[in-house]
């Protein structure tokens, strides 16, 4: 089996978008001394500009419409910009509050709560190495409690509501960018109250924001759109098996924002816990790629099964019912090997 060729330029365009990602922490950082729900609010009424002038210049609005008529696909786009919105929120209010490394957990531990969702949701059946990850998952929740003095609140809802929203965008048929926008649109009225409740309060972004800052709030939308096109490139042109490994740069440069640049508190317990979640990712990735591996195994041998197979029937063919051609046959020298060994 050949070794899968990796696409440069879906791979340069998946580490952009996840870098970005987790660089926006920076950014949202940045704007800390700001309402988090007034952000909140804001990022999605610039969202929702540059989205539309993006569905204008590529001729999408006939699909980002059809949601509107469609209204199981409708409940679905609702679904996702709920969770997607409070996703936000979430991080939003973790970063301007100094808890990067609580948001750093949280997108750690998004795999293993996905699992957990095929389980409960789907009835999957775990493997044994699956379940061990859980488990050190769930010791390392503990002992972060333990040493927190509280539940990793944060973590485990960014996590949960991720989860959840991934759920959703699979059962949701458009483009990234369609989908984006079908869900921020959904979000825009409840945006707009957000902001003029916010604007007519002591925590007006206008009274506290002034110069470049409210040209960084402005510029919300840009850093929510350009990652996902980056994204969207990478996506189309990268297996699964080289994309996913990738979503790990947003947790690694959170953590080392919180604890190298933000003086975020590192304990020996806490320091554990993340170390047993890292370890649940190392088994949880290595069975992840072991099956990605077999399953390309078995796709590659398909073909190879079915040649064999042709060549069985010539041989039988040749053995009974080819009364003109009596010499020998190429494909008859041997009988093929059983099939089933091969089938996947």
């Amino acid at each position: 089996m050949q070794p899968e060729r990796i696409d440069g330029k879906g791979a340069a365009a998946g580490v952009s978008a996840y870098v970005l990602w987790g660089l926006l922490t920076i950014y949202w950082h940045t704007l800390r001394k700001l309402s988090a729900i007034g952000l909140v609010g804001e990022r999605i009424l610039w969202a929702s500009l540059i989205l539309a002038m993006i569905t204008t210049a590529s001729k999408r609005w006939g699909a980002v419409l059809r949601v509107g008529r469609d209204r199981a696909l409708l409940l679905r786009v609702i679904a996702a910009s709920l969770l997607l919105s409070t996703n936000w929120l979430l991080y939003v209010f973790a970063v301007t509050h100094n808890n990067v490394v609580e948001t750093a957990l949280g997108y750690f531990i998004a795999p293993l709560v996905t699992v957990s969702i095929g389980v409960i949701v789907f009835h999957e059946h775990l493997h044994r190495t699956q379940i061990a990850a859980l488990v050190l998952a769930g010791v390392a929740v503990a002992l972060l409690t333990v040493e927190a003095g509280r539940v990793p609140w944060i973590a485990l809802a960014l996590a949960v509501s991720w989860g959840f929203y991934g759920l959703i965008k699979r059962q949701i048929p458009l483009h990234p960018i369609e989908s984006l926008a079908a869900e921020t649109f959904v979000l825009l009225p409840v945006a707009i109250v957000i902001t003029v409740l916010v604007e007519t309060h002591s925590s007006a972004i206008h009274l506290h924001a002034h110069s470049w800052r409210l040209a960084m709030v402005a510029g919300t939308g840009l850093i929510t759109v350009i990652p996902l096109l980056f994204f969207g490139i990478a996506a189309r042109r990268l297996a699964f098996s080289v994309l996913g490994p990738l979503q790990y740069f947003v947790p690694i440069i959170n953590f080392t924002l919180g604890v190298a640049f933000y003086n975020e508190a590192m304990s020996t317990l806490k320091l554990t816990g993340f170390g047993l979640v890292w370890v649940a990712l190392i088994v949880f990735s290595a069975h992840s790629i072991q099956m990605s591996r077999l399953q390309r195994s078995n796709r590659d041998s398909q073909p190879v099964a079915q040649d064999l197979e042709t060549a069985q029937v010539h041989f039988h063919a040749a053995d009974s019912t080819d009364p003109v051609d009596t010499g020998p046959r190429p494909d008859c020298v041997a009988q093929p090997p059983p099939l089933h060994g091969l089938a996947p």
